[in-house]
């Protein structure tokens, strides 16, 4: 017991925590932004492997590390385009689509990689974003190391969240996207355009979920390797239930869960790591997660029109 209140009042567990969530934070507003308009994208594990690969390999071919967070997000964006052409005019199931678009965005950058690099045997390193810390702040006891000394894409994942509370209550294009996934025939009543918002809706989402995949490989781990994502898109899609479609609850979420994550790998290296398995420790972040998802979906209210083609004229 008193190791894991040494571990809770580490500072070093909580910077780690927030870094760990960073990536869940980008890739969850944009699966967020996706399901508010009404369309659930299935796609974001894959979309967030080809965003780690294309940043990667454009920073390791000369571009700068905002460049490659750039190229990125128009990758992401491209592969959105693509889901949200099948499934919002053509109405195509959205659950297929997104699983289509998982296999083809991750095939496409493990071909890539293979073709670029064919007698690489390990991925080679970039020069990450390195860690900016605030001054003055960071020197604050616990939260300064946490909060206040990450890298730029750190700070800019939980500006992009503050970003996207603002725009969706706070702005009528919010308004046009929430309503285009709770009524879409009152959008259209109002003369605007279903379609252009869903599928811009998903362009944008799938654009942030390609800058999560990008994080892993600009700001966290240097190099690309496959498998890197780990089923951090799946994570994500649970955590915008667990937030009930707000980004302030799943931000707290992505905290929570990276949490658990950062607590599991420290317990290892107790005495209690000595005893239980490690697989026990792997499960639990996991396992915790899916409980707490569990009692907050309860409570959620899902957007009426998510998952619900429109065609006008039909009711």
């Amino acid at each position: 017991m008193s190791a894991l209140f040494e571990i809770l009042l580490s500072a070093t567990f909580w910077a780690a925590a927030v870094r760990i969530a960073s990536p869940l934070i980008f890739a969850t507003m944009g699966e967020l932004i996706c399901e508010r308009a009404g369309v659930l994208n299935l796609g974001i594990e894959g979309i967030m492997a080809i965003g780690a690969f294309s940043g990667w390999i454009a920073v390791w071919a000369g571009a700068g590390l905002w460049e490659g967070v750039a190229i990125a997000m128009a990758t992401g964006m491209l592969f959105g385009l693509l889901h949200a052409v099948l499934v919002v005019p053509f109405g195509l199931s959205q659950h297929v689509v997104g699983l289509g678009v998982t296999l083809l965005a991750t095939s496409t950058s493990y071909f890539a990689y293979r073709l670029i690099l064919p007698e690489v045997t390990s991925p080679p390193k970039i020069e990450p974003f390195a860690v900016w810390e605030v001054p003055g702040l960071s020197q604050i006891p616990l939260l300064g190391p946490a909060l206040f000394a990450q890298t730029p894409l750190t700070y800019a994942a939980f500006a992009v969240a503050a970003l996207t509370a603002l725009v969706l209550w706070r702005t009528p294009l919010g308004l046009a996207l929430r309503a285009a996934g709770e009524n879409p025939a009152a959008v259209d009543a109002q003369g605007l355009s279903v379609t252009g918002l869903r599928i811009g809706a998903v362009m944008v989402g799938s654009g942030l979920m390609a800058v999560g995949g990008a994080f892993l490989t600009l700001s966290a781990f240097s190099s690309f390797f496959f498998e890197m994502v780990n089923g951090r898109g799946w994570i994500c899609i649970a955590l915008v239930v667990f937030g009930a479609w707000r980004p302030g609850k799943a931000v707290l979420g992505a905290l929570l869960f990276a949490a658990f994550d950062a607590l599991q790998v420290r317990l290892q290296q107790t005495p209690v790591g000595q005893v239980v398995p490690y697989q026990l420790f792997l499960m639990a972040p996991y396992a915790l997660s899916i409980a707490a998802l569990v009692l907050m979906s309860r409570r959620a209210e899902v957007p009426a029109a998510l998952m619900q083609p429109f065609n006008r004229g039909e009711r």
